[in-house]
């Protein structure tokens, strides 16, 4: 299994990588662009192992696997957990460019959500993609070139990755492992964003959750039912990001009670009070954008019944995002109108800009938008 198997269908995008890796096109930056789920960041870490391997990404030297287990000497790649990447993340980085690879190939960076990078952190990077050294690789990955300062993508070379579909990610699916049954589910319900069908898969009580949220549109009958809803589902997102970020939040306390020799000494230096600080601080961020990445989803999958309820009434000749719950969809479209449909995902979008750019606290944007999306009176039985 060659590193371009971990990409599912970008046979084009492949193609220009090879190329690239064989001395064809090479680039020292590169903006790698696509839709949530696309692969963009799998895609740079690839290339970035078919970089470092003497055979183009063979997938079984030391050298793919290194980069693909984050472990290798002169691949770096960041993964912010925090709202935005900072100043101080993006220079050591750069500091890390300036130096020699201490292999015989390339210094790679691969900057995942460089749509996240502040300000300050461009004017960084700009200054390192304009003046890179010979053996140095800069990889940038972002959903689309506008997210994006034009300074930085002028000097890329953009690789735009498309959606897969759903076969091929059902493909994908089994050949890890999965049932055909659970591949076929999975790759429908997420909707063909890789990352989520592979958790579709492999985890019941991520399928749990999804069906939990699948079923709210059907029950929002009432006020009181709208308000259940949005706790409901301010709760399910809130323990689903915990259940990722509680055993790291454990794992890098320890880490830093033992850098500070708090376990052995039994005792704190006084350098370690404010080293705890900022560690609960970057800490509490990161749980905060993990619970809105997990609300974020639970939107997706809201709008996704909608989707399929304006399906039906309009006769379109497509799958059922969700064809497990087809008796609620089917009523949803009997108690309202394409036009309401639309409506409706227009405010799950709207609730979904106020907590994410504006900072709305998640429980008062979902409870203003059950409300919203409320069955009719006249259409109660």
């Amino acid at each position: 299994m060659t590193v371009w198997d971990r990409l599912v269908g970008q046979r084009h995008t492949i193609d220009s990588l090879r190329k690239a890796v064989a001395g064809h096109g090479m680039n020292h930056s590169w903006l790698f662009t696509g839709p949530p789920g696309s692969g963009r960041s799998n895609a740079a870490v690839a290339f970035a192992a078919a970089l470092q391997c003497e055979q183009g990404g063979c997938g079984e030297c030391h050298a793919c696997h290194t980069v693909l287990n984050d472990s290798h000497a002169d691949v770096a790649v960041i993964r912010t957990q925090k709202l935005s990447i900072g100043v101080d993340e993006v220079r050591e980085l750069v500091r890390r460019a300036a130096l020699s690879p201490m292999g015989e190939r390339w210094q790679i960076l691969v900057v995942e959500d460089a749509d996240r990078l502040t300000e300050q952190a461009c004017n960084a990077l700009l200054k390192a993609i304009e003046e890179p050294t010979d053996r140095t690789v800069w990889m940038l990955c972002a959903p689309t070139v506008e997210d994006v300062l034009p300074t930085i993508r002028s000097r890329c070379r953009l690789v735009t990755l498309s959606t897969p579909t759903a076969a091929e990610v059902e493909e994908f699916l089994v050949g890890q492992g999965a049932e055909a049954t659970s591949a076929a589910y999975a790759a429908r319900a997420s909707q063909s964003h890789i990352g989520r069908a592979r958790a579709l898969a492999f985890d019941d009580a991520v399928r749990a959750r999804r069906q939990d949220v699948v079923a709210i549109p059907a029950r929002l009958r009432s006020l009181a039912s709208c308000m259940t809803a949005a706790t409901r589902l301010a709760e399910v997102t809130r323990a689903e990001a915990d259940e990722i970020t509680t055993a790291l939040d454990a794992k890098e306390k320890a880490d830093l009670d033992a850098s500070y020799g708090v376990v052995e000494k039994g005792r704190r230096p006084k350098e370690y009070a404010p080293a705890l600080r900022e560690l609960e601080k970057n800490q509490k961020t990161r749980a905060k954008r993990r619970h809105l990445d997990m609300v974020d989803r639970g939107l997706m999958d809201l709008i996704s019944v909608y989707r399929d309820a304006i399906a039906l009434q309009t006769g379109a000749e497509s799958e059922l995002v969700n064809a497990e719950v087809r008796a609620d969809v089917a009523e949803i479209a009997r108690a309202s109108t394409p036009e309401l449909n639309l409506r409706r995902i227009g405010w799950i979008f709207a609730a979904r800009e106020q907590m994410l750019e504006f900072n709305v606290p998640v429980a008062l944007a979902l409870e203003s938008m059950m409300v919203s999306l409320k069955v009719p009176e006249s259409a109660h039985v």
